[in-house]
């Protein structure tokens, strides 16, 4: 639980600091996602989980 925990306040920090560094490109952004074809949304989310899952897997077989 605390690696849940851990996990979702360091999300909520790098959306936090992206928001206050950059809001008007965070806007662009977000724009430009809702303007594509659910399909490629999906498509580019599936992309950013596997990712997400990759360095996770990497980083727990760094610790040991």
């Amino acid at each position: 639980m605390t690696w849940v925990l851990l996990g979702l306040g360091l999300v909520l920090v790098i959306e936090g600091l992206a928001l206050a560094l950059a809001p008007s490109h965070i806007r662009a952004v977000l724009e430009f996602l809702a303007s594509l074809p659910p399909d490629r949304a999906r498509l580019i989310g599936l992309l950013a989980m596997t990712g997400g899952t990759g360095l996770l897997w990497l980083a727990f077989r760094l610790m040991g």
